[in-house]
């Protein structure tokens, strides 16, 4: 039962809870690679929005949360982003790419997360933080362009639909996360849609499983649990006690985390390339947390 958790004083305390998230996050696309082997993209989306919303209905019952009529459509709204958008975008692009490209190219997320924030989020960088972003979002795509082993082609577009998905969902969730607990916001976001995740799930049942074995069910059980309920509790709080635009930042090195995991459980080789180029990431967030952010 998640804790109503407090917020810590500590300057680098968002940046540290939001690096958890991204740790938690980083793993995703190695594990819908493996999930894929043994369920549809559709079945990946909806059996694992349904699993991650039956822990989060227990846990708001557990704790007698009542649901926050006012905050209904904003809820609504990252959840059709986030636990439909992302996933559904991501385990089709997975089908096309492998997961260390699909974590390279999803690096532009801290510059799109930011840039939702600016627009919708309230919050105003300025340009020595747009300046950052941007270094940090070239470092990456250089990454991508000196080390892909494949073309640009439709998977790279369905990834950046996730991102677009991802960046705006991470946005309307932290503004709530400053009003509620994180792990409330993602809960609630499950439970709205719940009912569709359910009737995707049945629907999905008989073509979208093809006799899975026991890594792919614990891939599923971990976009379920991990991707879809316990990233987004960390997540969320991180961004709402540090700043969406400033502790985006931190997920300039979640392509890394992603590329460090596929080489772990998909065999992929880590080069001195990638480890020089996570040296420079990691300056450049540090770098944009320094500064100005209003």
């Amino acid at each position: 039962m998640p804790p109503a958790l407090p917020k810590p004083a500590h300057p680098l305390a968002g940046l540290a809870i939001g690096f958890v998230g991204v740790v938690i996050f980083g793993a995703t696309l190695p594990a819908t690679r493996i999930a894929l082997e043994g369920f549809s993209p559709a079945f990946i989306t909806f059996g694992r929005a349904t699993i991650a919303a039956v822990v989060a209905a227990i846990a708001l019952v557990m704790r007698r949360k009542r649901f926050p009529r006012r905050h209904a459509l904003t809820l609504l709204g990252a959840g059709v982003l986030l636990v439909y958008g992302f996933p559904l975008f991501s385990s089709v692009a997975m089908q096309t790419v492998p997961a260390s490209h699909g974590g390279v190219v999803l690096g532009v997320l801290p510059l799109m997360t930011a840039t939702f924030a600016a627009l919708f989020g309230g919050e105003r960088p300025g340009l020595a933080f747009w300046a950052w972003s941007i270094a940090g979002a070239c470092l990456v795509t250089a990454f991508s362009l000196s080390g892909a082993d494949i073309a640009p082609g439709i998977g790279d577009l369905w990834l950046a639909c996730a991102a677009l998905s991802a960046s705006c969902g991470y946005v309307m969730s932290a503004k709530l996360a400053r009003i509620l607990p994180g792990w409330e916001v993602i809960s609630w976001a499950l439970v709205l849609t719940a009912p569709v995740s359910l009737a995707g799930t049945l629907l999905c049942w008989r073509t979208g499983i093809t006799t899975p074995q026991a890594p792919e069910l614990a891939a599923l059980a971990y976009l379920s649990l991990g991707s879809m309920f316990l990233g987004f509790v960390f997540w969320n709080w991180g961004l709402a006690i540090g700043g969406i635009a400033r502790v985006g930042q931190v997920q300039l090195l979640q392509s890394f985390v992603t590329l460090g995991v596929s080489a772990l459980l998909l065999g992929e080789t880590i080069t001195p390339v990638m480890l020089g180029f996570a040296v420079a990431v990691g300056v450049v967030v540090w770098c944009g947390r320094k500064a100005k952010v209003g």
